[in-house]
């Protein structure tokens, strides 16, 4: 059974409104304002760097890059996006989910990273499950399940790196690297104690509607290891992609801007720290927080503040800012072409069961 998808409504009542409307009622003016807002805030936060690492160095180091990293740069852009839009359709499709087809999974993504979304590319995730008839509960646990996906993965190989840099006393401070390489595996434990027990954690509210869709995305997440066949190697597969082209993409952009060649793994520590909050969780895609922090934390691994603050500009420039085209083509398709709803998922689907639905 399909029908027509819920009928929107225009946004109306001010700024407030704009923030709260639903990702197809954009019209080109609220676009404008938000592209606009971003690059203010972008604008803002590297005078504010610059005039910490001093206005002559970053002009001196930006008088001299080694323009041949940059195609480089690009081509790991376009990687990053085409292994997330492959994690995204195997998170949906997950037990008895939902058949996400390539060309809309692909819109969803792209729009979901520009940077005129301005709450955040999950909740654009969160609206188009329920466009499509997902129950508000189980769009948020699958959300929630590509949540989980980014950090475990990206967590994964940071932990990784810190201890690598931690063994070989590389130039990184140790209040960088120690809670990687401790607060991950303990991280883990806990989380892992905590899906054991959910049913005492959750057996009251307000636990029961916070804590159990996050528990339940972390099961999304662990059906995707336990079923590599079905599942979990493509997603893995893709989100580990799009997590080392992401990675690339700035180390490319630093070797363009730094004398010497940078240390991958420092990369990887400084990439995680400054970019805790990845670009599709937050506002506006990050604008001026992560130009604010990426260049500090890279400092903190033992990069120059002046090529650091340069190299995350250029590195915005390929994960923003060019992807705005593709950005606006996804957002005009999911406008032209309203999703259909889906028959509805079983009444307990896999994600979904806890102790009390066996």
């Amino acid at each position: 059974m399909t029908s027509s998808s819920p009928r929107t409504v225009r946004p109306s009542g001010g700024i407030g409104a704009l923030f709260r409307a639903h990702h197809r009622d954009q019209e080109p003016r609220h676009v404008a304002l938000f592209l606009s807002v971003g690059a203010l805030l972008a604008l803002a936060a590297g005078i504010g760097v610059a005039w910490v690492a001093g206005f002559s160095d970053v002009v001196a180091s930006f008088r001299t890059p080694s323009l041949p990293w940059f195609p480089l740069a690009l081509s790991g852009a376009v990687a990053a996006n085409l292994g997330y839009a492959l994690a995204y359709r195997e998170i949906a499709r997950v037990d008895q989910g939902m058949p996400l087809g390539r060309l809309r999974a692909g819109a969803l993504v792209a729009t979901g990273f520009g940077i005129f979304v301005p709450r955040g590319g999950f909740t654009l995730d969160l609206e188009a499950l329920r466009d499509l008839g997902i129950p508000p509960r189980e769009a948020r646990v699958r959300v929630l399940g590509l949540g989980s996906l980014e950090y475990v993965v990206l967590a994964t190989g940071t932990c990784a790196c810190a201890i690598l840099l931690l063994v070989h006393h590389a130039h990184a401070e140790r209040a960088v690297t120690l809670p990687w390489a401790i607060g991950v595996p303990v991280g883990s434990a806990l989380a892992l104690l905590a899906l054991r027990h959910r049913s005492f954690l959750c057996r009251r509210r307000p636990f029961d509607g916070l804590l159990r869709p996050a528990l339940e995305g972390l099961i999304v997440v662990g059906k995707i290891i336990a079923r590599p066949r079905q599942h979990g190697l493509a997603a893995l597969m893709g989100m580990t992609v799009y997590w080392v082209s992401e990675v690339f993409v700035l180390w490319a952009c630093l070797a363009a801007f730094e004398d010497r060649t940078p240390s991958a793994t420092a990369v990887v520590v400084g990439y995680a720290t400054g970019y805790a909050l990845t670009r599709r969780t937050l506002p506006l895609a990050g604008a001026g927080a992560v130009e604010l922090a990426l260049p500090f934390a890279l400092v903190w691994v033992g990069f120059g503040l002046a090529p650091a603050l340069l190299a995350v500009f250029a590195y915005r420039i390929f994960n923003v800012w060019l992807p705005v085209g593709p950005a606006l083509a996804g957002l005009f398709a999911l406008r032209r072409r309203p999703p259909r709803l889906l028959p509805r998922l079983p009444a307990y689907a896999e994600v979904r069961r806890d102790d009390r639905h066996p």
